[in-house]
């Protein structure tokens, strides 16, 4: 028997639609490119995610109560800080810029250094940072007996784990917290899902740009990088030409000690770009056409003339997306 080929074109249309129906509300099939929209609807447990949110902002989890997670993630600063690295005293890390905290969840691993696997290491290793001054004493103890002695605290946590007070649970709390952290709903997001109008003609050429150049090759997936380490200074040594080199410049090797790790970092996301100033490890670069620039001659080889690094820019400001119902540039911290 002879099957007629719009018969199968029907058929797998049909199929099509029916596996579609069964995603969730309001998802709609997006375009077949290497950058996939984030779900409109996260995954996180609610009533731990409140907790968390409590406790992110709380200075009682640092050791001199002086400073809280939201000190260097502040949510009106796209989820990082506008200071080349962190404003936060007595610290021993920070002389990095601060990635965003935004889409965390999303990442495959955490950190410039990508020394955190998951997102509980990553909380756990900085809740303990938190802790310890700057003599090097870690005063974790003192913190979650400070916590557990709050009446609010003890019985909400009394409630939601049944060990209540821990450094587990703290950071379980939290991690929740920044599961909910996510950004949907960017155009670009829309584009993706079908909305031809969502972007212009000249963010849709910034896009087309993105991939011939080959930025794509790193920044992609749902959280347009994130995903995969990347030696920083391919074609152009950025780091002798800067000068001034100090060990947060070494990226994984620091972790490692492995010479093939020296200057590799974990490849940062893209999304909320614009809101994120300034950029790369060393906060070097404050504008995003600058970036984009060292960005062109170092990883690319390549140098780009200005109306296409315009264009690019154009593209990078359609990953702007929505917290709480409303664009991310009017989120209060």
């Amino acid at each position: 028997m002879m099957i007629n080929l719009n018969t199968i074109r029907v058929f797998i249309t049909l199929l099509f639609f029916s596996q579609a129906s069964t995603a969730a509300p309001g998802i709609a099939t997006a375009l077949n490119e290497p950058i996939t929209p984030i779900p409109l609807y996260g995954k996180y447990n609610a009533a731990k995610a409140a907790l968390g949110a409590e406790l992110f902002v709380d200075p009682k989890l640092s050791y001199d109560a002086s400073d809280s997670c939201a000190s260097c993630h502040r949510l009106d600063q796209g989820g990082a800080e506008h200071t080349p690295v962190s404003s936060t005293q007595n610290r021993l890390l920070n002389t990095v810029n601060v990635p965003t905290i935004f889409n965390a969840t999303y990442n495959y691993r955490h950190g410039w250094y990508g020394s955190g696997r998951t997102l509980e290491d990553q909380v756990e290793t900085l809740l303990i940072y938190m802790a310890t001054n700057a003599s090097g004493e870690n005063l974790l103890p003192m913190i979650t007996e400070r916590v557990n002695q709050d009446s609010e605290y003890h019985d909400d946590f009394t409630r939601l784990y049944s060990k209540g007070v821990t450094l587990k649970n703290l950071t379980d709390a939290i991690t929740e917290y920044i599961r909910s952290l996510v950004t949907p709903n960017a155009r670009f997001d829309r584009y993706l899902r079908g909305d031809e109008s969502a972007i212009t003609d000249e963010e849709k050429q910034g896009y087309v740009l993105f991939k011939e150049y080959g930025c794509i090759s790193c920044h992609q997936g749902i959280n347009i990088g994130g995903n995969l380490y990347q030696k920083f200074g391919i074609f152009y040594k950025y780091f002798e030409a800067r000068g001034n080199i100090v060990s947060a410049d070494n990226g994984r090797f620091n972790i490692t000690g492995r010479e093939k790790d020296l200057h590799v970092f974990r490849v940062p996301t893209l999304r909320n770009v614009e809101l994120t100033s300034p950029y790369l490890h060393d906060g070097e670069a404050k504008t995003l056409e600058r970036v984009v620039e060292i960005m062109g001659r170092t990883q690319l080889g390549k140098f780009l003339d200005s109306s296409d690094i315009d264009l690019i820019v154009k593209f990078l400001k359609t990953l702007t997306g929505e917290y709480d119902g409303k664009p991310l540039g009017e989120t209060r911290s």
